[in-house]
């Protein structure tokens, strides 16, 4: 089913700007699809200039009509994806104190419903604590944040948003009346912490230019206007965040941007008191924070970081009393390859979350006599995540985990006896027969020698002779991970004989952090010629072929698609890029920007440094599109988008429609009520998927 050739595209118009930087001239005759109150948009979008809303809408009307031969093929997709989905799916109730909390769907229903009973207790001691459902009635978009009992359990705080733009407003319900009380505090970054005593909350508060920038405290019963600073953080180029303690006992203001963060205490029994430091920052330095109480008061710190050149972190502890760098004793030394990515501090355990060889493990430590074990699997390519749960005094922890093959299980761990007990695997109401499935890792040879995991997932039966399509998914940034966990939405595709592959690029950190530091700033680079050596690789081995591939990613996987694009276009069937961070140089250079200045520890700051200008300039999608024939592509962004501002894939798109050569179409839709995430609710994102499938599957002709 092949894209109409007659519609017309969009044509934005040219209006012309030039500035020179760093002696190079730089020319951006879409510059005005940028909203001067960008700010105001983001929280409401009926303000956009009518200029530039006539202009997205009428990409919107082309992207409907263009992808109008595959609406039947969409709509189909679409009662596929969600017949996958159990319509009242519910999680595994989570004890904290006198309750079980979880949340669960109603048949049909879109967003979660929160709940609790008595710990133990059965469904009829179910009591509803927020219905999601209820609270989005009437509302375009709707995005539930943070949830957090008080002490005592009485009061629940919680937050919204209602546009998508990530603005959340917090609010608190007292459980015995059903009722919100008064209190009603905006521009919050989504989750809290009480006070022991339960007459006050921490939050951190987001600035106008989105910067989650200073800790607040509300008390009950007062107006958010009235509310106390406790931590304002006045580099802009350091994000504030708010947790706390497994042991309850403190709030941990973290301060941080990609490679350099520093930590502050907060003794939440103490109203009034000042934040305690553990350490300065030091440049390249990270560290994070826990705390375990200890006999006659000689509470102790377990410190993750990455200190003394420990690039895959270690952990160390420290005296409460005395927290500085210089009293910090290693108690899990540095291993050069063993990624330690997370940890929890139990009252008698210490566990971590660890990689090693791509593949994650939780080890558990008993604080008592320092034996370890860790929890083993069998799978050769396997996704785990740990939930440390709500409570301190206990021996259970809880885990998921699933494979490319394997539904998520839920397992909780007994750490004292090593028991596991399944708590709940996940229900494909349309079934899966595991059986017919082939999960594989393979390692495509790079230029410079290295080698990059690539993880597939085909049908038993899908010939590797070079014929079948492939759907090539990346991120490569941040340090962040794409683990190979069960996708039921990836089964539509699968069943209709595409290979679904993710390679594991350059710039996360699937081979440890010597992988991340080695596909950013000026070695960035690395990323994208990664991912193209993944899919020549593919084709080599006849898993696809050359023009067979589908490459798809999002955020700043999407700027990796920007780039693949330009570099290699002949390799790609057709390009997916959703919310793509795609004009780089641009928006480093303009610090007034919500993410830019944070960003520069990734990119580079190419405004003081000439040579990461010339570095970004060499790849920035929008400064690199020329008068080549492209693959079909398909970009989606969202108006109240804080991350990638909608403008960003506007102007690649309007640069593409000029330079390119051929006639293969660049179909831009935007959501004009939703931001980063996409659309809100568990059907609406769906319909999405199948936008991408179908799309997908019509481009290479496998519908």
């Amino acid at each position: 089913m092949p894209f109409p050739t007659s519609l017309p595209a969009p044509l934005a118009e040219k209006r012309p700007t030039r500035r020179v930087v760093h002696g190079i001239a730089l020319e951006d005759d879409y510059a005005w699809l940028r909203a001067d109150n960008w700010q105001e948009v983001l929280r409401d979008g009926t303000t956009l200039p009518d200029d530039i809303r006539k202009h997205l809408e009428a990409e919107n009307r082309y992207a409907e009509a263009m992808l109008a031969p595959g609406a039947a093929l969409r709509a189909a997709l679409f009662e596929e994806l969600k017949g996958r989905i159990k319509a009242d799916d519910a999680s595994v109730p989570a004890p904290d104190g006198p309750y079980d909390y979880y949340s669960r769907f109603r048949a049909g229903g879109q967003h979660r419903i929160h709940c609790r009973r008595p710990r133990g207790g059965g469904d009829d001691a179910e009591v509803v604590l927020l219905d999601g459902d209820a609270l989005a009635e009437g509302k375009s978009f709707f995005s539930l944040g943070g949830l957090a009992p008080s002490p005592d359990h009485r009061l629940i705080a919680w937050s919204s948003d209602d546009t998508g733009s990530e603005f959340y407003r917090a609010r608190v319900l007292d459980t015995q009346t059903g009722e919100n009380l008064a209190d009603d505090v905006p521009d919050t970054g989504g989750g809290v912490v009480w006070r022991t005593d339960g007459a006050a909350f921490l939050y951190v508060r987001v600035d106008a230019n989105h910067r989650p920038s200073s800790v607040w405290e509300h008390r009950l019963g007062t107006s958010a206007g009235e509310d106390r600073l406790v931590y304002d953080e006045p580099d802009a180029g350091m994000f504030v965040g708010l947790s706390q303690t497994q042991s309850r006992r403190f709030a941990v203001i973290s301060v941080h941007d990609h490679e350099t963060s520093e930590a502050r205490l907060i003794d939440l029994a103490s109203p009034g008191g000042e934040p305690l430091l553990i350490e300065p920052r030091e440049q390249g330095i990270e560290y994070e924070v826990e705390h375990r109480p200890g006999p006659g008061g000689e509470d102790r710190l377990f410190i993750l970081t990455n200190a003394d050149g420990a690039e895959d972190f270690k952990i160390v502890t420290a005296p409460l009393a005395s927290p500085g760098r210089a009293g910090w004793k290693d108690l899990i030394v540095h291993k050069p390859g063993r990624l330690v990515l997370s940890m929890a501090v139990f009252s008698a355990w210490l566990v971590r979350l660890e990689r090693e060889e791509g593949l994650p493990r939780i080890v558990i430590r008993a604080l008592g006599d320092d034996a370890e074990h860790a929890i083993a699997f069998d799978e050769a390519a396997y996704a785990l995540a740990l939930d440390a749960g709500a409570e301190f005094d206990t021996d259970m922890i809880r885990f998921v985990y699933s494979s490319m093959t394997t539904p998520a299980e839920t397992w909780d761990y007994d750490m004292a006896t090593q028991t596991r007990t399944l708590r709940k695997r996940q229900d494909v109401p349309s079934g899966h027969d595991r059986s017919l499935y082939v999960t594989r890792r393979v390692f495509a040879p790079a230029a410079d020698g290295e080698t990059v995991p690539v993880t597939l997932l085909h049908r038993r039966t899908t010939p590797l002779d070079g014929s079948a399509p492939l759907l090539l998914y990346g991120y490569g940034a941040y340090g962040i991970s794409m683990p190979a966990q069960f996708s039921t939405n990836a089964l539509s595709l699968v069943d209709r004989g595409f290979v679904y592959a993710i390679a594991h690029i350059r710039g996360g950190t699937e081979k440890g952090r010597r992988w991340y530091r080695e596909g950013k700033l000026a070695l960035k680079p690395n990323s994208f010629r990664d991912f193209i050596a993944a899919g020549e690789f593919l084709a080599r081995e006849k898993v696809t072929a050359r023009g067979r591939i589908v490459a798809h990613g999002g955020s700043a996987g999407g700027m990796l698609m920007g780039a693949v694009a330009n570099m290699a276009p002949d390799l790609f069937g057709a390009i997916v890029a959703e919310v793509p961070f795609v004009d780089v140089l641009v928006t480093m250079l303009d610090d007034t920007l919500p993410l830019t200045p944070p960003e520069w520890q990734e990119w580079g700051n190419p405004i003081e440094d000439e040579a990461a200008f010339r570095t970004i300039l060499s790849y920035s999608p929008i400064e690199n599109v020329a008068a080549r024939t492209y693959p079909p592509m398909l970009v989606l962004a969202g108006l109240s988008d804080p991350r990638v501002t909608y403008w960003e894939p506007a102007k690649w798109v309007a640069r593409l429609r000029e330079k390119k050569a051929g006639d293969n179409p660049v179909i831009f839709r935007i959501n004009m009520e939703s931001g980063h995430g996409g659309a809100s609710g568990r059907f609406e994102r769906l319909r999405e998927v199948a936008l991408v499938q179908a799309f997908a599957l019509q481009a290479v002709d496998a519908a």
